[in-house]
């Protein structure tokens, strides 16, 4: 039986490897879903609805008619110190709008929803599914919450907890990676914090193990990023390596010289034994995952297009 599956956030990194990744099945029937008016996948997008989720009444309508079996939320508000200074938005886009995208759901529909690091402190990571969260910023509490919303719902649902996303998409929001990339290549200095520690998991990944837990229908809590935990610093030097960019651009600072408005978990990361084991997944190290986003760069560039049936 062919699957409906809804996704919210369709227009953004992960929203277009998710799109990606399940329009290759025969076995799934797509709806996008973004705040955009048009799907970035222009002609050759699968069937596509604007939607701001935050908004009940226009959720429901849009969840309700469709009648999705899956619906995978990849919509949120992930600038951190966004988040510390406009709270009410980043409460209706991280919290409301799971809320509303319960309360649409239809019972049996199954909810996959994605989380981050950012609900620890980061004093003794890597952390595992059993660490018990204590967020100390503002993005942080606001992911817990949305975690809580789906413990509570009734639903079959999967949380999925990842970190440092990277990765190549058309009118993205810029990444890590990009950033690095934008600055490096125009030869400007950089200043990246050595004392924040985490697994930079490459986008395309991310998705793959998306599809993989709504293959094997599992519940609950996941880990899902990359393979190994480095510092910010440590990533920006590989990058640059593997780019042939010039290391001496790339200066080690700590996390407090940048004075910004939300504090970061330091020594966090997450420990993905779990995800490995029941998913049958392996993600990208620093090295894998840097050279496949390099690739992925340079074909996208030269196209400036994302095929996609």
């Amino acid at each position: 039986m062919t699957k409906k599956i809804l996704i919210t956030g369709s227009n953004g990194l992960l929203g277009q490897k998710l799109a990606f990744i399940f329009s290759q099945s025969d076995y799934y029937y797509l709806l996008l879903t973004s705040k955009q008016p048009d799907s970035v996948f222009g002609k050759d997008s699968p069937p596509y609805k604007s939607l701001d989720v935050t908004n009940r009444k226009d959720t429901s309508s849009v969840i309700k008619e469709f009648a999705p079996h899956i619906i995978v939320n990849a919509s949120a508000m992930t600038d951190v110190d966004g988040c510390e200074l406009h709270k009410e938005q980043a409460w209706q886009s991280n919290v409301v709008a799971v809320e509303n995208i319960v309360s649409a759901a239809k019972k049996g529909t199954h909810i996959l929803h994605y989380s981050t690091d950012y609900i620890f402190d980061g004093t003794d990571g890597p952390y595992d599914e059993i660490a018990i969260p204590n967020p100390i910023s503002y993005y942080g509490r606001t992911k817990l919450a949305s975690e809580n919303v789906l413990w509570g719902s009734g639903h079959n649902f999967t949380i999925i907890r990842t970190m440092v996303l990277y990765g190549v998409g058309k009118n993205i929001k810029s990444n890590f990676a990009l950033w690095l990339v934008k600055m490096l290549r125009d030869e400007r200095p950089i200043r990246i914090v050595d004392d924040q520690t985490g697994n930079p998991t490459y986008a395309d990944d991310l998705a793959y193990a998306s599809l993989k837990a709504i293959e094997l229908e599992k519940n609950g809590l996941y880990n899902i990023a990359g393979a190994e935990i480095v510092s910010r610093y440590d990533f920006a030097i590989a990058l640059a390596k593997i780019f042939h960019f010039s290391t001496k651009l790339v200066t080690a600072i700590k996390t407090s010289e940048l004075q910004q408005r939300a504090p970061r978990p330091l020594r966090s990361g997450l420990i993905t034994l779990k995800a490995e084991t029941q998913l049958g997944i392996s993600n990208c190290n620093v090295l894998r995952g840097i050279e496949h986003f390099k690739h992925q760069l340079e074909l996208f560039e030269q196209s400036q297009i994302i095929n996609i049936r």
